[in-house]
């Protein structure tokens, strides 16, 4: 049994000895005292760590959600799909709307 680096011997030794320094009555109230404190301080540190988790968790989400509300506003003011359209066909293309002779004229125009 080995807690905190002392060993079964040197336990043995300090229970002697606080039971020698402090005597029978008064060693179970220290025991408590001493178990309610520790209790405490793990709490603490459990409190601590999951704050710290929550906290990270809270950061990271931020930084995935502002690069896209970033993107989102500038892409959509940038992009007008009319104006695409008209750029990448002339006036002609436009106006003249025949049917082919294959029935599809789609597929032609993509092509050229």
């Amino acid at each position: 049994m080995n807690v905190f680096g002392i060993g079964l011997p040197e336990m043995a030794l300090i229970m002697v000895v606080a039971l020698l320094i402090f005597g029978p009555k008064k060693l179970p109230e220290i025991g408590r005292s001493l178990g309610k404190a520790i209790r405490g301080f793990q709490d603490a540190s459990k409190e601590f760590e999951n704050e710290f988790k929550r906290e990270a968790a809270q950061l990271e989400s931020q930084e995935v959600e502002q690069p896209v509300a970033a993107v989102e506003p500038s892409q959509a003011a940038k992009v007008d799909p009319v104006a695409v359209v008209t750029e990448n066909t002339s006036a002609a293309e436009l106006t003249s709307a025949e049917p082919s002779q294959n029935g599809t004229g789609i597929n032609e125009t993509v092509a050229s």
